[in-house]
């Protein structure tokens, strides 16, 4: 009698035990859901607010009182370090969330149109490809003004073409297959074809696509922000921090350390996060082990 040497599982979960196996992307995720909970609690359980001010104890180093010190107006940098991540965090997600739909939606359309609203669409994207994003993203902050909407704006005015043209060329492969042609044969729309037949087939790569978008848009949130363009004091983001650090560099220089070290980390911990994502949902690597 043959037995069956492994369990069967789905494509979710078989994708959940690759993620597992990987000690690096596993601690990776382990490491971003603790900064997300204490970006939500950090702030809440302190008795320090994010703006209060103590003039007796202005740019100390790390101590039982301030555990991450405090900057040059006495303000605790534990709790602004996670006010921060409030805020980049938020903005990183968004835009990549908005990047990611919108360019699900074009590039579906055009791969299985094609035609006028293809080349229509990318032209467009040779276009934002031949200016710099950051160039783009300062115009465009610099029309609109600082504030959480006009990064997340700027974000997806140039952030959507990548997905856009992975999702193209993925519909252009997949719109020929037997199951798609089943359900055009039964008369559905082709939004539904796209959303429930092709998106499914290549929601694994969508997942990781955004998974190494984030980190893009929380480098760009804290680059305008050191600029000014982005989040204006006295709100907090790592960018913010970071700029009010750089300026007390010699008296004080864990007020760039901090933020630096948390921008570092999740960045980094984000890309290994998407790389052993996208190692997980491709099924070439499936019964290598």
């Amino acid at each position: 009698m043959e037995s069956i040497s492994r369990p069967s599982l789905i494509f979710w979960q078989e994708a959940w035990r690759r993620i597992r196996g990987n000690k690096v992307a596993f601690f990776s995720l382990i490491l971003l859901i603790a900064y997300g909970f204490l970006a939500i609690f950090a702030p809440m359980l302190s008795k320090y607010g994010f703006d209060q001010q103590d003039a007796y104890a202005m740019s100390q180093g790390f101590s039982g009182a301030h555990w991450l010190g405090t900057d040059s107006l006495g303000r605790d940098l534990w709790v602004r370090v996670w006010m921060g991540a409030r805020v980049s965090l938020t903005i990183g997600l968004l835009a990549a969330v908005l990047n990611t739909v919108i360019g699900t939606v074009l590039g579906g359309f055009c791969g299985y149109y094609g035609g006028k609203l293809d080349m229509i669409v990318m032209r467009m994207i040779d276009v934002i490809y031949g200016i710099p994003s950051l160039i783009v993203c300062i115009l465009v902050m610099v029309v609109l003004g600082s504030g959480v909407q006009s990064l997340v704006i700027a974000m997806v005015i140039v952030g959507w073409t990548g997905t856009c043209h992975f999702t193209r060329g993925e519909v252009f492969r997949l719109k020929e297959q037997e199951f798609v042609l089943a359900a055009r044969v039964m008369g559905e729309p082709v939004f539904t074809i796209i959303m429930r037949e092709i998106v499914p087939n290549i929601m694994g790569l969508l997942i990781t696509q955004l998974a190494m978008a984030i980190p893009s848009a929380i480098f760009q949130e804290a680059f305008l922000s050191y600029i000014g363009l982005g989040i204006s004091p006295p709100q907090a983001s790592w960018g913010v921090l970071a700029k009010e650090g750089t300026r007390m560099l010699k008296v004080a220089p864990h007020m760039l350390y901090v933020p630096a070290f948390f921008i570092c980390t999740t960045v980094l911990a984000l890309n290994q996060l998407g790389n052993g994502l996208r190692d997980a949902f491709d099924p070439r690597l499936r019964g290598t082990e």
